[in-house]
C-alpha cells in the first residue's frame, strides 16, 4: 500500500517548496492501482527506432525553440515519424537516404523500419488498458493520381493506414479529411488542411495519436490555490498551483530537478525536468540531447516529495519544411525530390508538414494530441491525367517578340505583382 505522508512533516524535513505556501494538505490517499504488464522485450531494429525517433524528436524540438525563445512549445515526435515513415515507403535514391539520415534510419532496410513502427504501434497502444492511447494513419490522394500498389499496400499492413482516393475539387472533401483528423484526437485537433484543397497538393500523409490517462495519484482539486508563475524574462503569471505529496521517482543534480508522475497502471508517466533557479530556459533546452535526457532518468528513485504543479494548457501548430530542412531533408521539399515510389509517372515533392498538438494537464490527468500533415505537390490536378499544370505563383520571366523571325522586342521578369 501507497505510504501515506504528511504536507507538514516533509516541509520540516527540508523539502523545496515554491510559491503556495499555504496548502497545508495533500489529497486523498488511496491503495496502489494494479502495475501494468511490462511490455514485451523490444527487438532490436525496435529499439533502434527507438532510440533514432526519441533522438530525432530531441534536434526538432531544439531546432523549434531557438525560433521561438520565451513561447510554449509542444511537438509530438512519434507523430511526426510516423507520417515520415509512411512517406519513406515511397521515397527513393538521394531523397530516401537524405530522409533516413535525418530520422536517424541509417543502415536499416525499409522492411525492418516497418516492420518496426508496426510493433511499436502494437505495443504502445495495447500497454496499460486504464489509458486512452490511439495511433491512426491515413492516405488522401487525387484519383487522377497513379499511386503504386506496393506503396499502397505497406502502408496498409504496416501502418494501418486507411487509404482513400478523393476529389480533391470537391467542396466535401476538407470536410472528410478534417472530419478524419477531429475524429481521432477526440476533437481536440480540427482544420489540418485548407478549404479549398490548393489545386497542386495531390496526397496527403496523415498521422493521428491521441492520449488520455488518470494520474496513478490524482491532485486534490480542493487544495488548488491562486499562484504565480514566474515566466521568462522574470514576469509574474496568475495560475492555479496543484499539489501534493508522494513517494514517486525523483532526482536532484547539479542543481536540475526531475520527477516521474506515473499514468493508470503505472504503464506511462510525465518526466518533469525542471533547470536551476535562475537558469535561462531557452539556453537549458539549447543543451537538451538523448545522452543527457537519459542520464536524467537514470537517476530517477522513489522517494518523498513534495509537488506544486500549475494547471495548464498548450494548443500549437506550425510547418516544420524549415526545420526538416536544416535537419537534413531539404531535398524531400525541392524539385531533386523522388518520390517515384508513390507515383513512377509524376514528379512528387513535399509541400509541407504541418505539425498541431495539443496538451491539457490537471488535477484528473493529460490529454494530449499530435497530427502531423504531410502534403505533396505533384502535377496531377483532378482532371486528365495529361493536362499539365503551370502556375505563376513566383517570379518569373516574360517577352514581347515577333514570332517568324523570333525577335524578341521586350523581355522582362515578375518578381512581385503589383
Amino acid at each position: 500500500m501507497r505510504r501515506s505522508l504528511r504536507f507538514a512533516a516533509l516541509f520540516f524535513l527540508g523539502f523545496p517548496l515554491a510559491g503556495c505556501s499555504d496548502i497545508g494538505s495533500t489529497g486523498p490517499r488511496v491503495i496502489d492501482p494494479p502495475q501494468a504488464g511490462p511490455m514485451r522485450p523490444l527487438t532490436s531494429a525496435e529499439k533502434a527506432v527507438v532510440g533514432a525517433d526519441n533522438a530525432f524528436g530531441f534536434r526538432l524540438f531544439v531546432s523549434l525553440n531557438q525560433a521561438a525563445p520565451g513561447e510554449n512549445l509542444f511537438i509530438c515526435p512519434l507523430s511526426a515519424g510516423m507520417a515520415l515513415g509512411m512517406a519513406l515507403n515511397g521515397a527513393a535514391g538521394s531523397t530516401r537516404e537524405a530522409m533516413q539520415t535525418t530520422m536517424g534510419f541509417t543502415g536499416m532496410s525499409q522492411e525492418e523500419i516497418n516492420r518496426s513502427c508496426q510493433g511499436l504501434a502494437s505495443a504502445l497502444t495495447g500497454l496499460d488498458p486504464l489509458v486512452r492511447m490511439q495511433i491512426a494513419n491515413s492516405i488522401w490522394y487525387r484519383p487522377g493520381l497513379a499511386v503504386e500498389d506496393t506503396f499502397k499496400n505497406l502502408n496498409k499492413v504496416y501502418f494501418n493506414a486507411e487509404v482513400n482516393a478523393v476529389d480533391f475539387t470537391s467542396s466535401t472533401a476538407p470536410r472528410t479529411i478534417n472530419g478524419w483528423a477531429e475524429e481521432n484526437t477526440n476533437g481536440r485537433i480540427t482544420n489540418v488542411v485548407p478549404d479549398p484543397i490548393p489545386p497542386d497538393v495531390v496526397m496527403y500523409l496523415i498521422n493521428a495519436v491521441y492520449f488520455k490517462g488518470s494520474w496513478t495519484y490524482r491532485f486534490d482539486s480542493t487544495i488548488t490555490r491562486d499562484d504565480y508563475f514566474t515566466a521568462s524574462g522574470g514576469s509574474r503569471v496568475p495560475c492555479k498551483m496543484m499539489a501534493q505529496s508522494d513517494t514517486v521517482p525523483y532526482f536532484s543534480l547539479n542543481g536540475v530537478q526531475g520527477i516521474d508522475l506515473p499514468y493508470g497502471s503505472a504503464g506511462f508517466s510525465m518526466t518533469v525536468i525542471l533547470p536551476p533557479s535562475g537558469a535561462d530556459i531557452d539556453g537549458f533546452v539549447a543543451g537538451l540531447t538523448q545522452d543527457g535526457w537519459n542520464s536524467w532518468t537514470a537517476q530517477l528513485k522513489k522517494q518523498p516529495v513534495i509537488l506544486q504543479m500549475p494547471r495548464f494548457r498548450i494548443a500549437w501548430r506550425q510547418d516544420l519544411k524549415d526545420v526538416l530542412s536544416v535537419l537534413g531533408m531539404e531535398i524531400a521539399f525541392s524539385d531533386g525530390a523522388d518520390f517515384s515510389g508513390i507515383d513512377r509517372r509524376d514528379h512528387l515533392r513535399f509541400s509541407g508538414v504541418l505539425h498541431s498538438t495539443f496538451v491539457q494537464v490537471d488535477e484528473e490527468g493529460t490529454e494530449a494530441a499530435g497530427v502531423t500533415v504531410i502534403g505533396v505537390f505533384g502535377t496531377v490536378i483532378g482532371h486528365k491525367d495529361t493536362t499539365p499544370l503551370m502556375r505563376l505563383d513566383r517570379p518569373f520571366i516574360f517577352a514581347i517578340r515577333e514570332r517568324q523571325s523570333g525577335t524578341i522586342l521586350f523581355i522582362g521578369k515578375l518578381a512581385i505583382p503589383s
